[in-house]
């Protein structure tokens, strides 16, 4: 009988229970000039509104001159939108014809768009998708303007450069070992100034230990005797010709990155100016460097990023040239893309990823994503391990409470809120120190506490230690 009793009044409350429902709007057809694409490497099939043409579908190749005859036909029958899936590089060409050519383009994730069910043919693909932006059911993917696409072309192509030399780099290595040189037991980075000095002589044949070992740099960590011993081994021709020719392709593909780099800092000054740098000049670096990086560009770029953001970004603690680069070529400058902070952080997938079901939330981790940007804030997150700013007190306390993946999550969100708040409204950074950034969470745990108390009919009593910053109430 007790059993049925809680039953029945666990259903009288869930029946009694009210929630706030949001309103449905039916089904309109929103975009009755809309067109589908398919695209395909060798074929692109095209559905218009039946009502358009003889045949609602048609099927063109992928020469230009086919898709000059495809952005013909979409004008006769009267299109102004068009959708299609980004399938790997093959979208590019199309999307800049019609682009060009006036219409309204819709690139759309191919994991938004759920076939119908059945058999899976390029007829029903494309007129699934004509269908689906009828309905106003699509949106369009993040797409930059025209001078930040063609600076995020070239920043990419730079990174596949920097990954190949480094495979070069890992051929020389492995020459050097199978010499049995010992150069990587000796030197952190062998193909820094020591390490190439010592390579290049090998290969212009000195063989004394002793005579190669002066190369060492006076900020290199061993003696020179630790490195002439390590630089005793067989000399095999074998080994010194693969030597050889890895060196001269590190060669080749350095000069190929210095010349992008130029051609990189050529299409920044392309840009319309956001800040007059005579009026308002370069704030002075807060972290100079003494050695300049061998990966960053032999110009510097800060000039040019700063007039290209309006802000200098390597105020911020963790970023510096080459992720800033990254990231302004992949977001470009213009923050009205998005509607809020909270938005861009979740395009960025670095906001959880809530799923709900029967009103808990079974899974909250980010989304998986490729975003190169999302890569760029994260690398700069890892970097704040031992930094002795306000974002390193954070990083540190996060990777204490949550553990190291989650600590680089949250602390790339903080930096990008950070970027997200300078470009928006064009203001300097100000970093807390660690002492404020101390004092803000302790402000904010007291806080936490008070309210806990209150909902057990308690009152928490704090009373300040002067041995304790105290930095305010921060809402």
């Amino acid at each position: 009988m007790k059993q049925l009793n809680q039953k029945s009044k666990l259903k009288a409350n869930l029946q009694a229970r009210q929630v706030e429902v949001p309103k449905l709007e039916s089904l309109q057809q929103i975009n009755l000039n809309a067109a589908g694409i398919d695209i395909g490497a060798s074929e692109m099939y095209v559905c218009v509104p039946e009502d358009r043409s003889s045949s609602s579908v048609r099927v063109f190749s992928s020469f230009t001159a086919d898709l000059q005859a495809l952005a013909d036909w979409l004008s006769e029958c009267q299109v102004t939108t068009v959708a299609m899936e980004s399938t790997g590089v093959y979208w590019i060409p199309i999307f800049q014809l019609l682009e060009a050519r006036g219409f309204e383009v819709y690139l759309v994730n191919a994991q938004y768009i759920k076939n119908v069910t059945g058999k899976k043919t390029d007829i029903l693909d494309c007129q699934w998708i004509q269908q689906l932006l009828t309905y106003g059911l699509l949106h369009k993917s993040f797409r930059p303007d025209d001078a930040t696409c063609v600076l995020r072309s070239l920043v990419r192509h730079r990174d596949m450069l920097l990954r190949y030399r480094a495979s070069h780099s890992q051929h020389i290595q492995k020459a050097l070992q199978q010499m049995n040189l010992k150069l990587t037991n000796v030197l952190s980075d062998i193909m820094g100034q020591t390490g190439m000095r010592i390579i290049r002589d090998i290969l212009a044949g000195v063989r004394d230990p002793q005579q190669l070992a002066e190369h060492r740099d006076h900020r290199c960590g061993k003696t020179s005797a630790e490195i002439a011993k390590s630089l005793e081994g067989d000399y095999r021709a074998e080994h010194l010709f693969a030597l050889q020719q890895a060196v001269e392709l590190y060669d080749i593909y350095t000069e190929k990155l210095r010349v992008c780099d130029v051609e990189i800092e050529q299409q920044m000054g392309q840009f319309q100016p956001r800040i007059d740098i005579a009026t308002h000049p370069l704030p002075p670096a807060t972290r100079p460097r003494a050695i300049r990086p061998k990966n960053d560009p032999a110009t510097d770029l800060r000039p040019a990023l700063y007039q290209m953001a309006g802000v200098d970004l390597t105020q911020i603690d963790g970023l510096n040239i080459l992720s800033i680069q990254a990231i302004l070529s992949e977001i470009g400058t213009d923050m009205s893309k998005w509607k809020t902070v909270k938005h861009f952080t979740s395009w960025l997938g670095l906001s959880p990823h809530n799923q709900k079901t029967g009103g808990k939330i079974i899974r909250s981790r980010t989304k998986k994503t490729d975003n190169r940007a999302n890569l760029a804030f994260r690398l700069a997150a890892a970097t704040l391990g031992h930094s002795k700013s306000g974002l390193g007190v954070f990083y540190r306390r996060m990777k204490a409470k949550l553990g190291t993946p989650k600590a680089v999550v949250a602390t790339a969100h903080k930096l990008a809120r950070i970027v997200y708040h300078l470009l928006k409204y064009q203001v300097p950074f100000s970093g807390l120190l660690p002492e404020q950034e101390d004092a803000r969470y302790r402000e904010r745990a007291l806080r936490n506490l008070q309210r806990k108390a209150l909902k057990l009919g308690a009152r928490l009593v704090v009373e300040p230690s002067s041995d304790v910053p105290s930095a305010g109430l921060v809402f």
